[in-house]
């Protein structure tokens, strides 16, 4: 079966599309929804950090529908299992034989809520799986489906009971992002939408259609991972992730998967665009949330109140950005 050919504009009018049908139930936060869209494009996952109630469920389950995917949510707790994660063998009464029981995680968007409230264990079936894009169960390799992403949550504010993701474990997930609370106009809309004839609390994705199917986003994802790449904007991109290293603020600086994870989300930020080829404004536009988990302050830069986000927009200002880029090679 031949494989489906897409150019850039049809990638980025697909992708506008996906837009517009997530905006009929989730209301605002258009940069949380383009970053998401990035990440999924990337190949990657996604950390979403901000308090309950914001829609990010909804976000991922309108997302799911558009592509014609699926999704699923676990919400993690202290005595969540890796195998509620990842699926186990279990012996069948009725044949007498072992059977695969496949977990929540074999699908297209899976929803980790509050990841950090589950345990180290747990947490690690989880990263395998994001690293390796399968999981093994007795000794047997299943793939996951494509595409697949992690959006994994969690609460800026409560901490007790929880278990904070290692450095290691944050540097798995190519974007970190804070998920803002609406300004007032979005949310008076959505007030409007949820209590127009709906009985329920919540928002649904009914009205969202799906797009094309999960192998037309299959397509896009190819086309982002072969877009016209300049050796300035690689020249850029390490510039930028190994001056997080030679910083007195920082303490741990972004490893090269910091580089890597700059160069593949202003890929897919580019093809957002509409662009076969990327430019600096791309890298640019992603730096702070690509980066920001991935370094580890020092006791003095935390006690005078310095935050990541602001130290990497500090590097990206004193960093000079390369010139006369085009799309022609």
């Amino acid at each position: 079966m031949k494989k489906k050919k897409i150019n850039a504009d049809e990638a980025a009018q697909k992708l506008e599309q996906i837009k517009n049908e997530i905006a009929k139930s989730f209301i605002g936060q258009k940069q949380l929804v383009e970053n998401a869209l990035i990440t999924l494009i990337a190949g990657g996952h996604l950390l979403v950090e901000g308090v309950p109630g914001l829609g990010k469920t909804l976000l991922v389950r309108a997302l799911a529908k558009a592509i014609g995917g699926d999704s699923k949510r676990v919400q993690f707790t202290p005595d969540l299992m890796p195998a509620d994660i990842t699926g186990n063998i279990m012996l069948d009464p009725a044949s007498g034989k072992f059977v695969t029981r496949k977990g929540p995680v074999f699908t297209n968007l899976f929803i980790a809520d509050e990841i950090n409230r589950a345990p180290a264990k747990t947490q690690s079936a989880l990263f395998e799986a994001m690293q390796e894009f399968q999981v093994t169960l007795d000794g047997e390799n299943h793939k996951l489906p494509s595409p697949f992403l992690v959006m994994a949550t969690q609460n800026p504010f409560e901490h007790e009971g929880t278990y904070p993701l290692p450095d290691a474990q944050k540097d798995r997930f190519l974007m970190k992002v804070i998920a803002e609370y609406p300004d007032i106009e979005e949310e008076k809309i959505m007030v409007t939408t949820v209590l127009n004839e709906n009985t329920g609390a919540e928002l649904s994705i009914e009205s969202v259609n799906t797009v094309f199917g999960t192998d037309d986003f299959t397509a896009i994802k190819e086309l982002a991972a072969s877009l016209h790449l300049d050796p300035l904007i690689i020249d850029y991109a390490v510039r930028i992730t190994t001056a997080t290293r030679e910083t007195p603020a920082v303490e741990t600086g972004a490893g090269p998967r910091g580089s890597l994870s700059l160069v593949r989300c202003a890929r897919a930020r580019a093809l957002l665009q509409g662009r076969d080829f990327v430019l600096p404004d791309d890298v640019k536009a992603i730096a702070t949330e690509v980066l920001a988990h991935r370094i580890t302050l020092s006791a003095e830069s935390e006690l005078e109140g310095l935050s990541a986000n602001r130290i990497i927009e500090n590097i990206m200002s004193k960093i000079e950005a390369p010139k006369g880029i085009s799309g022609n090679e």
